[in-house]
């Protein structure tokens, strides 16, 4: 049987393509964290108190191991039907500290973004043939990190977790402006290296790709203007300018 987790969109857990256990089940923000960051670090047992500084990022109320327990209750319940136990599913405790046991080929989206996005930026370095090598994992890893994740909920593990997601995103859509440009398609790579000028207005590296794009669609006075643009950002805003990369690829244009 196949168990999927989905962390990012709406926390869900399916077993075989049907919902186990859907969001509205977490009752409230705080069950959603708890299971989110045991699913998280499925890999080793969790001691409360670090449980605790997630749930209540600022600070904890005198009773938070009793909330915590009751958190902890309510998400055993959610795992205890009998179909679930059977694939091996289970929230364990000794010792003060709580470990959410799954199969080891369960799938969990924040694992699967980052497979793919290093299989795309793999086979890119590889240089193979077929364009699905990248393309395909790719798309998968923009389509996993473009959902937001835990919405409405703060913190500093949330808020890494987010940042995390936006550069696999970020280097996901490099991996497919790179491959619509070796395959020709430089009407796809402005599209996609468009948006990661949108998602990071300083980032040189979308701003090289965007410059390509433009130019292999015949466009080269606007990755000219674009060019100038990073230019002026970097300037007011960083006291710097483009790095000698960049240069070049604006000498080429010139030239």
């Amino acid at each position: 049987m196949e168990i999927r987790i989905y962390l990012t969109g709406r926390v869900t857990l399916e077993v075989d393509g049907n919902v186990a256990v859907h969001e509205h089940q977490f009752r409230g923000k705080q069950g959603r964290l708890l299971f989110t960051y045991l699913a998280s670090e499925r890999t080793r047992p969790v001691p409360r108190e670090e449980l605790a500084k997630i749930i209540w990022p600022g600070e904890m109320a005198l009773s938070w191991e009793v909330a915590l327990s009751a958190l902890i209750s309510r998400l055993r319940g959610l795992l205890s039907p009998d179909g679930l136990k059977n694939q091996g599913i289970a929230l364990s405790s000794s010792f003060g500290q709580y470990h959410l046991r799954l199969p080891k080929d369960t799938w969990i989206d924040l694992e699967a973004v980052t497979s793919a996005v290093d299989n795309a930026e793999g086979a890119l370095r590889s240089g193979g043939a077929d364009p699905q090598g990248v393309l395909g994992p790719a798309t998968v890893a923009v389509s996993i990190a473009r959902r937001p994740f835990l919405s409405g909920i703060e913190g500093e593990w949330v808020e890494s977790q987010r940042r995390k997601l936006e550069r696999q995103l970020l280097r996901a859509l490099d991996c497919l402006s790179t491959m619509w440009l070796r395959i020709g398609e430089p009407s796809l790579a402005v599209e996609t290296a468009t948006q990661t000028v949108a998602l990071d207005p300083f980032r040189e590296r979308s701003y090289q790709l965007l410059m390509h794009a433009y130019d292999a669609s015949g466009n080269k006075a606007e990755a000219v203007r674009l060019y100038h643009r990073l230019a002026e950002i970097l300037a007011a805003e960083l006291g710097t300018g483009p790095s000698a990369k960049t240069e070049a690829i604006y000498s080429g244009l010139l030239r």
